[in-house]
């Protein structure tokens, strides 16, 4: 797969995804190619950090998200 950087920007997430997948992803300049995304040796097979088995639901995201109040964060750091 060939890809413009600015739209390398915005896709970023899908490519590194299609790059541990085995495909071939460049990355190029003014139709001129710039680099080559690839997978780190040996990383094969595991999960990107951004992949979790568990999708959190939009109200545990926004509980996730909310400051913890001072009685939360004491008993954060007993």
């Amino acid at each position: 797969m060939k890809i413009n950087i600015h739209e390398a920007k915005t896709r970023f997430s899908q490519l590194v995804e299609k790059a541990l997948q085995g495909e071939e992803v460049i990355i190029s300049k003014h139709g001129k190619p710039l680099l080559r995304l690839v997978p780190i040796e040996g990383q094969k097979g595991q999960r990107p950090v951004e992949l979790h088995p568990h999708k959190l639901s939009n109200a545990e995201m926004e509980k996730s998200l909310k400051p913890l109040s001072e009685e939360e964060l004491a008993e954060w750091l007993r």
